[in-house]
């Protein structure tokens, strides 16, 4: 699969970053405070806020993880998409105007005025966990497909890739981020019908070949419908993608922080709209196009040993024989290389320069959602961490300079956790699972806090432990020794945050109510 880019398409991919950088330096004039630098002074518009947003969501994880998942399964992973409206209704109606009536440009300063400060620094610390997780797994991402394309090794490819990032989002503050990813929400889409272009005119058949031997492999069932948690069910990752878009739209900075850059509550809650109403049939767009390179991949079995002796090499690892790499390959399925299926298309049928114009739109996937986490980052770092343990009284000046600094170190960090994950199966199962165990404990005790106005600290404090250790159960059970093991749990991965939420909510409606029964919610 290692290949080098001709020539014009590497042209093509170094005006693409030359011109994110561009951005960064014509956004560095205006960016002279930290009002601008992390709310832009509350001049964008909604519809690119909306359309930011959207970018954010479609990040190289939707662009490389769901054809792969796709692939190796069906469009079980779709479901995330048919959750979203429900938790955008509740963000909309409640979750905007709590945050514009706050003016806090930190989604985590309310905790602290609720609870206390260990509540306001959990938050923070879940919060960034997150952000490196999901800067890493969207690394590690786009080195996997540029290895495949450019045969460059992958650190070098990340290491590249972060460096034009950390220059453009230091320059340009939150403004350069949003209308970066404007821009670049119009590529990555353009690539995506791009990519289901080419594969069809590559089925002889057309798209009827396509539907027809996708039908007969089961790629466009939803999943199973059964009533049980221990699979990954359309109740399942319904369940998921609810909670976790209630994290997205009510506790992640990445989002919070775009309802204060718009002019309004009414442009903040539009901009939710925007997003949901573009992301949901985009994202169906890259389950069709896993179930396409099925149907291509089906006609074309040799490839399918090609890709499968690359995946049992790197397993196998060095030194390893022929015949042990042989015993590797037999035994992979079709979900163990999914990831590897859209690169290797990529290299094998996409003409010159329509490459450059994939990568481009690969690239501008991956650098929307880190930049936008780089930035909130280094703004929860300022606001929640620096200013409020270490120095108060910081100048505007000084201010900029922590910006700066928590960027580029939070760009860095990123990096090394996306070479940590060199190796992994699935980069979309290894977010999905991280984001789930990070994101539980902030999301129940943000609910817990703007519903039930009667629970108090040291019930939340309860709550909280309730739920980190219900969590840890079910991320670790071989905790829980083997004479025990009737209970480990065996609950998906995905349920983590559906249950942790659910334990510190109802654990502390609980304790309130023995507390206060008198009234409990309101």
């Amino acid at each position: 699969m290692i290949n080098r880019l001709p020539t014009l398409d590497l042209a093509i991919i170094l005006i693409y970053l030359t011109a994110m950088l561009l951005v960064g330096f014509y956004f560095s004039r205006k960016n002279k405070s930290a009002d601008e630098f992390t709310r832009a002074s509350g001049k964008i518009p909604g519809w690119a806020i909306g359309i930011s947003i959207y970018a954010t969501f479609l990040s190289s994880n939707t662009f490389l993880g769901v054809p792969g998942k796709t692939f190796g399964s069906n469009w079980n992973v779709y479901v995330f998409s048919i959750s979203m409206p429900f938790a955008a209704w509740v963000a909309a109606k409640y979750f905007v105007p709590f945050y514009r009536n706050t003016g806090e440009i930190s989604a985590y300063t309310h905790f602290e005025n609720r609870f206390g400060p260990w509540a306001r620094t959990y938050a923070v610390v879940c919060f960034l966990l997150t952000q490196i997780a999901r800067m890493g797994s969207i690394f590690f991402g786009i080195a996997l497909s540029l290895q495949a394309l450019t045969g460059f090794d992958m650190k070098t490819i990340m290491l590249v890739m972060g460096i034009c990032i950390i220059i453009y989002t230091v320059l340009g503050g939150i403004e350069a981020v949003i209308w970066t990813e404007v821009v670049q929400a119009v590529i990555k889409t353009f690539g995506a019908l791009l990519i289901v272009y080419l594969i069809v005119t590559n089925m002889p058949g057309g798209i009827h070949q396509i539907m027809q031997i996708g039908s007969a492999g089961h790629k466009f069932s939803l999943g199973s419908f059964s009533p049980g948690f221990t699979q990954p069910t359309f109740w399942v990752i319904l369940l998921y993608g609810f909670f976790i878009n209630l994290n997205n739209f009510g506790v992640d900075q990445n989002y919070v922080q775009r309802y204060h850059t718009a002019r309004s509550t009414a442009e903040a809650q539009r901009s939710i709209w925007i997003c949901v109403a573009t992301y949901v049939p985009v994202s169906l767009l890259f389950c069709i196009i896993g179930s396409c390179l099925y149907s291509y991949y089906s006609i074309h079995p040799e490839f399918i040993e090609t890709i499968k002796h690359q995946v049992a090499v790197e397993r196998a690892g060095a030194g390893a024989s022929i015949a042990e790499i042989a015993k590797t390959a037999a035994a992979l399925k079709p979900e163990d290389y999914g990831d590897k299926i859209m690169p290797h298309f990529m290299v094998n049928k996409i003409p010159v320069g329509l490459v450059g114009l994939i990568v481009s739109a690969i690239l501008s996937a991956a650098m929307s959602t880190i930049s936008s986490g780089m930035n909130s980052s280094a703004t929860v770092f300022s606001v929640d961490i620096y200013k409020r343990y270490f120095k108060k009284s910081v100048n505007e000046k000084q201010t900029m300079r922590l910006l700066h600094i928590a960027t580029v170190v939070f760009g860095l960090v990123g990096m090394s956790a996306g070479i940590a994950m060199i190796g992994i199966k699935s980069v979309l199962d290894v977010w999905w699972q991280l984001s789930g165990i990070f994101a539980a404990g902030m999301l129940g005790l943000f609910l817990l806090g703007i519903i039930s106005k009667q629970t108090r600290n040291h019930e939340a404090i309860i709550a909280t432990i309730v739920g980190i250790l219900v969590i840890l159960w079910m991320t670790f059970p071989a905790i829980i020794p083997i004479q025990y093991a009737s209970l480990r749990s065996s609950l998906n991965v995905n349920m983590i945050i559906v249950v942790g939420t659910l334990s510190i909510f109802l654990t502390g409606i609980l304790l309130t109510k023995i507390h206060r029964p008198e009234k409990v919610v309101g």
